[in-house]
């Protein structure tokens, strides 16, 4: 490659026009003709290196979306190495030079077959010929070998110490703000569950599982579910981006705008809270029948409500006032001052125990519980929202923004932003129906069974530890890997999308799949110790609910990764669709078990119907990322290594539960023995999980294991 092929030659001063001669290469080594050194040093050991060839690490590290590689089916087959260009129909014109050959691609190249590198390849052309024509070169010397010889012999001189390259600095400026942001988010978010798992477990301790915990329940989700379905599902997917665009874009940073969102928010929840405080007894009955039909219960579940509605004029303004401080740059407070609200509500919950006991002391129901206690309750239910939100101001106080109400909404795009939350409303909307039909069946077969821990709070306390791995492993997992299917959706690269969803489902399967195993397999010693405080009945219930739960959280978690895929190419009409066929194959799966099975298991059976609704959306919105990805989603690597897992964890399951229960028959199902028949069967089954899984060579495990191993080593 460093000199030009034979056609070339007879297109310069003195060439040969006819192509008669053979091809006269100069030689740049003056000893090249010396016969005593001919061939002396031909054995080039350093020959046989190949400057283009991969390096295992950087091939780890190649970035898929920067350098794309090409699609199947375009790369040139290899021409045969030293052959001659085909004789050309009529003689080379002399008026025309030869071109230099263009330079050899960056990187890696089928094209290089010599190992050249192309960075340091030189192409010579006529005119470099001609030039070096006459130019003299000096007598090649007879005896140069031994001058050579006796250089060889002499050690090379050692190198001059390199200057030590320097430290890596520390992110500065805007990226350490980035991590440093991230990690009060997640420190925040995680403090948050943890202080909201410890409020499920002592209002369920102070109200038991009865009728008495599901009116209270009712009552307090009641408000959630109308900010979701009024304000809550356009105002986060729509009403934020317009709000962080204003700051960008608005000479004064977006302070009119985010004003202007406020006031209107404001006004807007207030005028719902007016209407559903008053509309409280029909809220009631539309979100529980068998609540509403029972005169004490009805009392109790609209005092709590009314208590309860004004929280959604709260929830809405801690929305607006914490995305005006992200937009600013502060993301802490958003995700602390829940904190504050959990906090509250333990403390006001502690002080009703403190007076009137647990409800296994007291055995108090909505008959007899005391409207002072109705009234302590609900008290302290809506302060902890009010000092969630006030909390707030002195945030916003801090980066200089400060309210001032604006009744100028028209002419500034609020009404076409709330034109785009169309799909979003009809997603929320479909899923709280699903919700509003579980909570009728599940309220109602609690009172038909007469027992404890067989209705709507144990049914929602056991959906809050079942959820917990999803939104610590899986949302975790996504996290990371967002911002690369984004970019990839952005560049149109569905090959790299799905190997990222490939990645995402792998990664978290592998924490997963064993967790809902475990749930099933421990279900029962995991109840009875965390409930322990509302007896052993209601704890047991809520132990059976768990395990029906377990299984379904591996489509469940798999559902959320698949849904990454449309939200990268910005497809929120996708997920809706699917949302109506998860709510719809609920709804329909939990009235068959309402009907089908006796009251005590129904809420049980609903509990299954969950991951077999998620199940069929899974299916659902697999198919159709396939097809709009165009091609498969690496199923068979997936299911590969889903079905390993699987595997693994079945005989882990059945070790561990035997051991549980055997624990628990021995020593009861007080906290004690629900402590060592967790603990001992915890232990059985990660260790024959590990052991299993380890002989299945499972490569996501040995990642995760080796990745664990090199922290620790640190």
């Amino acid at each position: 490659m460093n000199a030009p092929y034979d056609g070339d030659r007879g297109q310069g001063a003195g060439g040969d026009p006819a192509g008669s001669f053979p091809p006269q290469h100069p030689s740049s080594d003056p000893y090249a003709q010396d016969p005593y050194v001919q061939d002396a040093y031909a054995p080039d050991p350093f020959q046989a290196q190949d400057l283009s060839a991969q390096d295992p690490v950087n091939e780890a590290l190649y970035d898929r979306s920067a350098h794309p590689p090409p699609p199947p089916g375009t790369y040139e087959e290899p021409q045969p190495l030293y052959q001659q260009p085909a004789t050309p129909q009529y003689a080379p014109d002399p008026r025309i030079w030869a071109q230099t050959p263009p330079p050899e691609p960056e990187g890696p190249s089928r094209h290089l077959p010599y190992g050249d590198d192309a960075r340091t390849t030189q192409f010579t052309g006529v005119d470099d010929l001609v030039t070096r024509a006459g130019e003299e070169k000096p007598e090649p010397d007879a005896f140069a070998h031994l001058f050579r010889d006796q250089q060889s012999s002499v050690p090379p001189p050692a190198p001059e110490p390199m200057p030590a390259p320097p430290a890596p600095k520390k992110p500065s400026g805007r990226a350490q703000g980035l991590l440093k942001s991230s990690a009060v988010m997640a420190a925040g978010t995680l403090v948050s569950r943890l202080t909201g798992f410890v409020r499920s477990l002592v209002i369920t301790a102070a109200l038991g599982a009865a009728l008495l915990g599901d009116t209270f329940t009712v009552a307090y989700t009641l408000p959630t579910m109308i900010y979701i379905l009024t304000v809550g599902g356009g105002l986060n997917s729509v009403f934020v981006p317009q709000l962080v665009r204003a700051m960008k874009n608005d000479e004064d940073g977006g302070e009119a705008y985010a004003n202007r969102l406020l006031t209107l928010v404001m006004v807007a929840l207030g005028a719902i809270v007016v209407a559903a405080v008053f509309a409280a007894p029909l809220l009631i009955r539309l979100m529980s029948d068998t609540i509403a039909s029972d005169q004490a219960a009805n009392s109790v579940a609209v005092t709590f409500a009314r208590y309860c509605l004004p929280t959604i004029f709260f929830m809405g303004v801690h929305v607006v006032m914490g995305q005006i401080l992200n937009a600013r740059g502060r993301f802490g407070a958003m995700m602390w001052t829940p904190v504050l609200n959990n906090i509250v509500m333990i403390t006001t919950f502690g002080l009703f125990i403190w007076v009137y006991g647990t409800s296994a002391d007291s055995q108090m129901g909505v008959q007899t519980i005391p409207p002072e206690g109705v009234r302590l309750l609900g008290v302290g239910t809506l302060l902890g929202l009010v000092v969630q939100a006030l909390a707030m101001i002195p945030y916003l106080r801090e980066t200089g923004f400060r309210f001032r109400p604006r009744f100028d909404w028209k002419g500034h795009g609020l009404g076409k932003t709330v034109k785009l939350a169309k799909w979003t409303v009809l997603f929320v909307l479909a899923n709280q129906a699903g919700v509003l039909v579980v909570t009728q069946l599940a309220t109602a077969a609690g009172e038909a069974s007469g027992k404890q821990g067989a209705g709507f709070i144990a049914y929602t306390n056991a959906q809050l530890i079942w959820g917990m791995p999803q939104a610590i492993i899986t949302v975790s997992v996504m996290a990371a890997l967002l911002p690369r299917i984004s970019r990839a959706a952005h560049d149109n690269d569905p090959g790299a999308v799905r190997d990222d969803i490939s990645q995402g489902l792998r990664n978290s399967a592998v924490a997963i799949v064993p967790v809902s195993f475990a749930f099933l397999a421990l279900g029962l010693p995991m109840s009875t110790l965390l409930f322990a405080s509302t007896g052993t009945e209601a704890a047991k219930g809520m132990g059976f609910i768990l395990m029906a739960f377990g299984l379904g959280l591996i489509p469940y978690s798999v559902q959320y990764v698949v849904l990454r895929g449309f939200y990268a190419y910005e497809d929120t009409r996708t997920p809706f669709y699917n949302t109506v066929i998860v709510a719809v194959v609920n709804a329909g799966a939990s009235a068959l078990c309402y009907v089908l099975l006796p009251a005590q298991w129904a809420v049980v059976g609903m509990a299954a119907s969950y991951g077999l609704a998620y199940a069929v959306g899974v299916g659902v919105a697999w198919r159709r990322l396939k097809n709009r990805l165009g091609g498969g989603l690496d199923g068979a690597h997936v299911m590969r290594t889903y079905a390993r897992l699987s595997m693994a964890s079945v005989p882990a399951a059945v070790v561990g539960g035997a051991v549980a229960y055997g624990i628990l028959t021995a020593l009861g199902s007080g906290a004690g023995g629900s402590v060592v028949a967790l603990v001992v069967g915890g232990v059985a089954l990660l260790g024959v999980f590990f052991v299993a899984a380890k002989r299945m060579r499972i490569e996501e495990l040995n990642a995760m294991v080796g990745m664990v191993r090199g922290r620790l080593g640190r």
